[in-house]
């Protein structure tokens, strides 16, 4: 891609890597790439941002939602049901827990995505249900559920 920045192509040439480096644009703004595409986020005015893209919430809820939506797609496809289109709207909040170990000590917040899915198409009850079922099963889904390992480590420049 040409308005690509060389630095960004050098650094992650390959679609296994996504390579974040802060914007031109100062503030908040990051740069995303992923080996073949490019994009933005950056935070709300309202949080100091220039609002130049979505925020890394927003980013996770979409990654959620396209992944929702093409596994449902896939598996309406291998099924040849009447799905005609599929809407995934998301949001994110916060809450404090209501009952867990520690809570008065501490406060310990919950985080929660709700999801709603909106199929269109002549699909039957028992369609419906096995939709929503499979759309459990997505693998940005699954990754959510569960406990993720994170390493970091530090790059020293030359």
């Amino acid at each position: 891609m040409s308005d690509t920045p060389a630095t960004l192509r050098a650094v992650s040439s390959d679609s296994s890597t996504v390579t974040v480096t802060e914007s031109a644009e100062g503030g908040f703004a990051q740069e995303l790439f992923d080996g073949r595409h490019r994009l933005l986020a950056d935070e709300p005015a309202s949080a100091g941002g220039k609002d130049l893209g979505p925020g890394p919430y927003e980013l996770l809820l979409m990654a959620l939602g396209a992944c929702t939506s093409m596994t449902v797609r896939l598996y309406a496809q291998r099924k040849q049901w009447p799905l005609e289109g599929i809407t995934v709207r998301l949001k994110h909040s916060r809450s404090y827990a209501q009952d867990c170990k520690d809570c008065d000590t501490k406060p310990v917040m919950l985080d929660h995505i709700e999801r709603e899915l909106e199929f269109k198409g002549k699909l039957d009850a028992a369609q419906t249900a096995k939709l929503l079922d499979i759309a459990e099963k997505c693998p940005v889904h699954r990754t959510l559920s569960k406990p993720v390992h994170i390493t970091t480590k530090l790059r020293l420049h030359a």
